[in-house]
């Protein structure tokens, strides 16, 4: 039995992955930040722990983690997405989803290492998205969070390798999540249809992807793509 925290943890593809490994009998945390009765939900569900905590604010997750027993797979999901020009991106929207998206896997990565070190082993599974790999027109902000994350990952797994971390990420595509709510029926039908295998993707899939490299023992500093084929890189 392994100790995952998973970050975002209230619905979408992080409560998916609270489901999966609390199923498989590990035990689980989550942080979430706004989501109560969402989070109190999957709290009740699966038997995981939720912990309140904003992941850009570093004080409120050294908080989260002293709550926390040894960490063995950190799993850094939480994020938020911008759509429009970025002539049109405010700069306080600018900076929330590079808070969010980046500073935040900054500081659990930072809070979890301790952890880490002591043990010479530990896990770590950053996401990304299909634009941090080939940037989207109109998500200009978030496409440069996740180009910016696919680098940390990169850069991370060869600074904790030799302590016997491994960090991979993963890059969903189209997700049906509450981040397409604002996607119209046409466009996912065409997205669909690009899609080699025929659909588009479900919180599940992806958390099938972070099971995979929880336990791919001889895989770091790589980028897993989940998107169906919609890009092949």
């Amino acid at each position: 039995m392994s100790t995952i925290l998973i970050t975002g943890g209230s619905r979408g593809i992080g409560a998916a992955a609270v489901r999966l490994f609390a199923a498989r009998g590990d035990r689980v945390f989550f942080l979430y930040e706004k989501q109560h009765d969402c989070a109190k939900a999957v709290a009740a569900e699966t038997g995981a722990t939720a912990i309140c905590c904003d992941v850009a604010d570093r004080t409120a997750v050294e908080a989260a983690f002293a709550q926390l027993p040894d960490v063995d797979v950190l799993i850094c999901n939480a994020g938020i997405a911008s759509y429009g020009l970025m002539s049109q991106t405010s700069e306080a929207d600018w900076d929330r989803l590079f808070a969010v998206n980046v500073k935040g896997i900054y500081n659990c990565v930072n809070a979890a290492t301790p952890f880490f070190l002591k043990k010479q082993k530990g896990c770590i599974i950053t996401v990304s998205s299909m634009w941090g790999q080939v940037g989207a027109s109109c998500e200009v902000a978030y496409s440069a969070t996740k180009g910016a994350v696919i680098a940390m990952t990169k850069a991370l797994a060869q600074e904790l390798g030799p302590c016997g971390v491994r960090v991979n990420c993963v890059a969903p595509g189209v997700i049906l999540t509450d981040m397409c709510a604002g996607v119209d029926e046409a466009t996912l039908e065409q997205l669909r249809q690009e899609n080699l295998v025929g659909r588009n993707g479900t919180s599940e899939d992806v958390a099938k992807a972070f099971a995979y490299l929880a336990d791919a023992e001889f895989m770091t500093g790589q980028v897993l793509p989940v998107n169906g084929g919609l890009i092949i890189t």
